[in-house]
């Protein structure tokens, strides 16, 4: 691509930048612009003249022989450059199609991920085609938007259904997240069952995203199901952690026979703190604290009978609610204690879903359980990456700049 100007161009030019500086950038775009319609034209034109085999003005022969046919004029968007005018030559027989620029595209591949990327982040779709004639140099409806962002699902359903037999998954953090969808014409409540894997080396993995009943053993058992199927070998896994919710507990041990249970300390203590009057809440939430928080299962069973003793006449539904769930919130003794502070609680799923709620807030309703699988994914990607430098454990030791100033 070669630029040329005249003396009485550059004069112009430099009058130009005197008067208003900016305008330049939009005399060298326009020029961009233009000689790259002009180069990508050419390269349509020798394109056919392979295609028929002769250039123009040479004669062919045999009655079936084609021939050029003029061209027309259409539009194409760039990455980096913006919309160009092209002349797409054709043929007599109508059969030509160039491979340089697509018939069916107005735009380039590229600006479709960049697009998918944007939204992804969280700009919506009506704000992206808002921006779109800014942003790239062409208006795009939020209907072409959402059809870019559909290219994506193939890649999606790859990760979510991926092999698992490659990871060695010893605790597992389960929980479930509801969002309202688009179906069938309709605003509707669909919860995800959310599965978050712990490697043997304490690293941390989304490994299932499914929709289903997440009040519903039947769902639980076929997710479970699900992870196993895809590779997940449940003798290795020794923990789930997980809330309250009815039926998971029971089909946890039934799908995962070597594990056991850590129930939820935060979402116990709610509940407990759900049956006391407000003027005690703090005095019984310190009194909680204390047992979960001690320093081993010994002290914990200490500080558990003194809260019956102190608080069996005043609040026995309080009591009652404790003791129901005890025995699952100390679970995380009789694991490393360097683990306990990640194990007590399902802080990290949770962390994950409230960043799930936090990029889907904007868009009021997701369109659809494959729209909510696109979003899903890519906000687990996301945390992965945040993860590598929080493994299960004592975090401090394991971050890089830790070990720098320690050593």
């Amino acid at each position: 691509m070669k630029f040329e100007l005249m003396l009485s161009e550059v004069k112009e030019l430099i009058n130009m930048l005197s008067e208003s500086p900016v305008k330049i950038f939009d005399y060298l775009r326009g020029n961009i612009q233009e000689e790259s319609g002009k180069y990508l034209t050419k390269l349509m034109e020798i394109e056919l003249t392979d295609y028929l085999g002769r250039g123009k003005y040479c004669r062919g022969e045999g009655s079936e022989m084609n021939y050029r046919n003029g061209s027309y004029c259409r539009h194409f968007c760039l990455r980096g450059i913006g919309e160009v005018s092209l002349k797409v030559p054709r043929d007599r027989s109508g059969k030509f199609h160039s491979q340089v620029i697509p018939r069916s595209k107005q735009y380039e591949a590229k600006i479709a991920e960049d697009l998918s990327l944007m939204y992804l982040t969280g700009i919506s779709t009506r704000t992206l085609s808002l921006l779109s004639k800014r942003l790239i140099g062409r208006k795009i409806s939020h209907n072409e938007i959402s059809k870019a962002n559909k290219e994506l699902g193939e890649a999606v359903e790859s990760w979510r259904n991926r092999d698992l037999s490659v990871e060695s998954i010893k605790y597992l953090f389960i929980d479930g997240v509801v969002f309202k969808m688009r179906c069938n014409g309709e605003i509707v409540n669909v919860p995800v069952l959310v599965v978050i894997g712990v490697r043997e080396d304490g690293s941390k993995l989304v490994i299932g995203l499914q929709s289903g009943d997440k009040e519903s053993a039947s769902s639980w058992r076929e997710f479970f199901k699900d992870l196993k199927n895809r590779g997940l070998d449940s003798s290795k896994v020794t923990l789930g952690i997980m809330d309250g919710l009815r039926g998971l507990e029971s089909v946890f041990k039934e799908e995962f026979p070597n594990a056991r249970v850590q129930r939820c300390q935060f979402h116990v203590a709610r509940n407990i703190l759900a049956k006391v009057p407000c003027k005690l809440k703090k005095t019984v939430a310190d009194d909680l604290r204390s047992i979960f928080y001690a320093s081993s299962r010994q002290k914990a069973k200490q500080f558990y009978e003194e809260f019956k003793n102190k608080w069996q006449q005043e609040l026995p539904s309080a009591v009652k609610s404790l003791k129901q769930s005890i025995e699952s919130c100390l679970t995380f003794f009789d694991y490393p204690e360097e683990e306990w502070i990640s194990l007590r609680t399902t802080n990290i799923i949770e962390r994950l879903n409230k960043e799930f709620k936090r990029r889907t807030k904007p868009m009021e309703i997701v369109a659809g359980e494959n729209a909510c699988y696109r979003l899903l994914a890519f906000i687990s990607l996301k945390m992965e990456i945040s993860w590598r430098t929080t493994p299960i454990g004592k975090v401090l030791p394991n971050l890089p700049f830790y070990q720098i100033y320690t050593k």
